[in-house]
């Protein structure tokens, strides 16, 4: 294969690595550098140990994904993961302890995708302790919404779109609905991503044999899914893979890039996807503006860039994974419940169960977006009311050990109306991968896996990129 360049992927996360398969597809020469010890970013894997002294591997937060993520699906696929091994099918189950909760069909995704209406209906048919009344409410709220194609204004709020709506319906289905897939609160939540995930899950495009809505959980470890495939794909393919390397700074002189790492080295490039963090980025980019070097070069699209990236307020996400009683276990059909949360006396709105069909105990991971500002420095106090919160309402009034406490306090960007986020290409031979940068999605792995995809493209139309 003929090489198109040295290329410099700077980030090992989902989106970084996506990129450095991609650019590896089409003849870059790829260097993948990554400052942490581990690959993945905030999708990773987590080495835990648990009360018997064994081994335990979880993630440094629960992710899931869903049928119509077909970016990341077919990447997957085309690094040898086997889906059906590694990812659990669940139908899209909004479903509480108590019974209530919202159940898609089991067999939709037999079903064909102008079918989704009805099996909408269906489902609402079945929610416990809705009146006829609520749930007429909201088939005519997803017929008008249909009609309108899912579109809205972008600067309309989550709480306005749901105004029609009667309060228990927006309690028990549209505000979990917005916690989960855009992971920011629910009065700043935008109507307008909201309805764009809407509309995948119920209308969208998906990876076969799924559903575009089903939920798709790891059964292993975030760390087995892409990180480690695609490592390793890589390597075989001669890639030059570094942990533990930082880039200080970026420079552009005679239209290439040097890279200066934090060991004293440099790097030459020439073309860089930068697929760091939005604040890592924007340090990056705003030291290369204002470096004297540079004196020649049209630095004020760089600067522009810099503020986006760095103006994007981020949202905490709190796990806690409790290690189950001894004897206990999961009494639902699915490993998934969303509970009924309170910000203070009972934080997590939803329980994983990770039940690995060994003789290990469960370990239940709960999950905590955006929590309350009184536990941003009291990681102890939130596991101990998420403790209570699962004593309640999971495991009958027995305690259940707490393993750890995993708190990302900038895991998502807060998906607010009129977001403006950075574009993928920032200069010449420089582009930006990362679940913030501009698309459709929300801060979801396939928001990841498709900017880093993106990076490449724009680099292969560079003919007819902004020029800087």
């Amino acid at each position: 294969m003929v090489k198109v360049g040295r290329l410099v992927v700077i980030g090992g996360g989902w989106a970084g690595l996506s990129a450095a398969v991609a650019a590896q597809r089409q003849g870059w020469q790829v260097t993948l550098l990554e400052a942490s010890p581990h690959w993945g970013g905030r999708a990773r894997r987590l080495e835990l140990r648990g009360a018997d002294g064994r081994p335990r591997r979880l993630d440094n937060g629960q992710h899931l994904l869903i049928g119509a993520y077909t970016a990341t699906l077919g990447l997957l696929g085309e690094l040898g993961v086997a889906l059906p091994q590694q990812l659990q099918r669940v139908p899209l189950t909004l479903a509480y302890p108590d019974g209530g909760g919202l159940r898609l069909p089991r067999t939709l995704r037999w079903w064909p995708p102008q079918a989704a209406a009805l099996a909408l209906a269906a489902a609402v048919a079945r929610v416990r302790g809705w009146s006829w009344s609520e749930r007429l409410a909201l088939l005519r709220w997803a017929a008008h919404w249909h009609q309108r194609g899912w579109t809205c204004a972008p600067e309309l709020r989550a709480p306005e779109l749901a105004a029609p709506l009667p309060p228990r319906v927006v309690a028990e289905l549209l505000q979990p609905l917005a916690v989960a897939a855009l992971n920011t609160p629910w009065p700043e939540a935008s109507a307008a991503v909201l309805l764009r995930v809407l509309h995948d899950a119920l209308h969208g495009p998906a990876h076969p044999p799924y559903a575009a809505s089903d939920l798709l959980l790891p059964r292993e470890d975030l760390g087995t899914l892409l990180p480690d495939a695609a490592t390793a794909w890589l390597a075989r393919q001669g890639a030059d893979l570094r942990r533990g390397t930082r880039v200080r700074a970026l420079q552009r002189r005679g239209g290439q890039w040097t890279l200066m790492l934090a060991d004293g080295h440099c790097q030459p490039a020439d073309a860089v996807v930068l697929a760091t963090p939005a604040w890592e980025a924007a340090r990056l980019l705003h030291q290369a503006a204002v470096d004297p070097v540079h004196a020649a070069q049209p630095v004020q699209r760089w600067l522009a860039w810099a503020e986006a990236a760095a103006a994007l307020r981020h949202v905490a996400i709190a796990t806690v994974y409790l290690e189950a009683p001894a004897g206990w276990r999961w009494r639902w059909p699915q490993p998934l419940l969303a509970l009924r949360s309170d910000p203070l006396q009972a934080p997590a709105q939803f329980a994983f169960c990770r039940c690995r069909g060994d003789d290990q105990p469960p370990v239940l991971a709960l999950v905590v977006s955006a929590p309350a500002p009184e536990w941003a420095h009291d990681r102890a106090g939130l596991a101990v009311a998420v403790q209570r919160q699962v004593q309640d309402s999971l495991t009958a009034g027995r305690a259940a050990r707490v393993l750890a406490t995993v708190v990302e306090r900038r895991a998502t960007f807060a998906c607010t109306p009129g977001l403006q986020r950075p574009e993928t290409v920032v200069a010449a031979g420089l582009v930006a991968a990362g679940d913030y940068v501009h698309g459709p999605y929300p801060a979801t792995l396939e928001g990841a896996v498709r900017s880093g995809l993106a990076a490449v493209e724009a680099l292969a139309a560079a003919t007819t990129a902004p020029q800087a």
